[in-house]
């Protein structure tokens, strides 16, 4: 009989339970690396050789007790008396010498398939054969056993800043502190931004957003208000101006779009991979984020891409942006995770005016959380997500609400290792996120800094998106656009 190790929280159980044949909720990330001069060729081969000698740790060894059945009350993680690490270990290859777009055609196909929730729900490849002997890393894992951000942390760890350390073991043989504890670690990338995330997140704190504005939400409740009547109660203060309020995007505000479809089983991954330098400079030339810019150059890549298709709607596409916030009476250490809702500037041809528009809309919404508490944060962010289940609903049957939709896509920015990093002396080059998506949420693009650059993943419904890797080229010539317009 396996021990038990923990019993699942109501956010595990909350991505168990949605887990389907077509959406299925496992994160990972991509990582090409350059090995050292000299490496043998059997460097792989040893290095996952030696990962059997060690002893693989919490959380990787945990499965659940109750595989069969998911809804199950009783859920909990145990201990794998016949942990395989060969089932979880593999290695793939590309016919060599493979490209960047092959890379991409294989990690689509792996990503499309489930987990096997019978074991524990992870799995490592090393990928070999691209071009000058590179290889690269793709890691999986389902979202109710480590979020993707910790996840993330936790890779690190078998990564060193010295490229002469040869000793660092892999992330499975590494305990990690805290236990598995530390692998359910809340931060706003969990999940890389998907609306699951904030949802899940109001249903685990719902005593403090029901004591936070109970009494706003039943003053509402059949009033008849729009959503930016609610989220401007809800919020309690008096914006500055009429213009800011115009600039709050409210709950149901976004266009409707073949973004926002039911999809299926297969995905289509791609990368892009740009300076830090060349947005933070445009940024501040225009007093906006280096998070700004890359949505304006998001939203420039949409546009062409939808436009093409014919499927460019007239008003703004609106993206979900998970925010990590500290609310003003919290003097500790940790982070608070809010929703907010932004402009994407789909609408609107010259780029410079695209990312005044972004800003504007990002600006005053993180004004509003900074003035907030943490129940209020929690209680504006549930107000904002909850007319997302109309949509959800609307996508899954078919019958078309009167009303607009909640968002059309999630982007969010998840913060990197600020130093360049090696795997036994090979150079990691990038570190590309592999989100998730879902119903009426059939694209979602992650973010992630690395050294000085900025790493976009791009993940979709392949059948929903046809060329989907379009929008990840479409980017870098919306940033092209944009420097230029700029002067730079």
């Amino acid at each position: 009989m396996s021990k038990t190790a923990r019993r699942l929280g109501p956010q595990d159980l909350f991505f168990l339970y949605s887990e389907s044949p077509s959406t299925m909720m496992h994160v990972g990330g991509l990582m090409p690396f350059t090995p050292p001069p000299g490496a043998p060729k059997d460097f792989l081969r040893q290095l996952v050789e030696e990962s059997k000698e060690n002893e693989v740790v919490e959380p990787w060894n945990l499965k659940l007790s109750h595989p069969d059945l998911l809804f199950s009350p009783l859920q909990s993680w145990v201990y794998d008396d016949n942990f395989d690490l060969d089932y979880h270990v593999r290695r793939s290859a590309l016919a060599s010498p493979g490209d960047e777009r092959e890379l991409g055609i294989l990690v689509s196909r792996l990503h499309s398939n489930a987990l096997d929730l019978r074991r524990p729900p992870w799995e490592m490849h090393f990928i070999e054969g691209l071009e000058d002997g590179r290889f690269a890393i793709y890691v999986k894992m389902h979202h109710a056993l480590v979020d993707g951000y910790t996840g993330q942390k936790m890779l690190a760890r078998s990564l060193s800043t010295d490229p002469n350390d040869t000793t660092h073991p892999l992330f499975f043989n590494i305990p990690t502190p805290g236990r598995a504890a530390a692998a359910k670690e809340d931060n706003g990338g969990g999940i890389a931004g998907s609306v699951l995330s904030g949802v899940s997140g109001a249903v685990t704190n719902l005593g403090g957003v029901l004591s936070g504005v109970g009494g706003v939400l039943g003053s509402l409740a059949g009033a008849g208000r729009s959503s930016l009547d609610l989220t401007r109660a809800i919020v309690n203060t008096q914006l500055r101006s009429d213009n800011e309020y115009r600039n709050l995007i409210g709950s149901v505000q976004a266009p409707r779009s073949i973004l926002n479809t039911r999809i299926s089983r297969n995905r289509r991954f791609a990368t892009q991979q740009y300076q830090l330098d060349r947005l933070k400079s445009i940024g501040a030339e225009h007093d906006a984020t280096l998070n700004d810019v890359a949505l304006a150059i998001v939203g420039g890549s949409l546009r062409r891409f939808l436009d093409e298709l014919g499927e460019l709607p007239d008003r703004a596409l609106i993206a979900m942006l998970p925010v990590n916030v500290r609310p003003k009476d919290d003097e500790g250490g940790g982070n608070a995770v809010a929703t907010i809702l932004g402009s994407l500037g789909t609408d609107i041809a010259d780029p410079v005016e695209r990312l005044h528009a972004v800003t504007a809309t990002t600006r005053v919404a993180k004004a509003q959380l900074a003035t907030m508490d943490k129940d209020t944060i929690l209680a504006y962010s549930a107000a904002l997500m909850a007319p997302f289940g109309m949509q959800l609903a609307s996508t899954l049957s078919g019958v078309k609400t009167p009303l607009p939709y909640t968002f059309n896509l999630c982007v969010s920015n998840v913060p990197g290792p600020r130093e360049r990093l090696y795997l036994r002396g090979s150079r990691m080059e990038a570190s590309f996120p592999v989100s998730l998506v879902t119903h009426s949420q059939a694209l979602n693009i992650t973010l992630q800094s690395y050294a000085d650059t900025i790493n976009f993943g791009f993940i979709g419904c392949r059948d929903t998106l046809p060329h989907l890797q379009r929008i990840a080229v479409y980017t870098g010539e919306a940033l092209d656009e944009l420097e230029a317009a700029t002067g730079l």
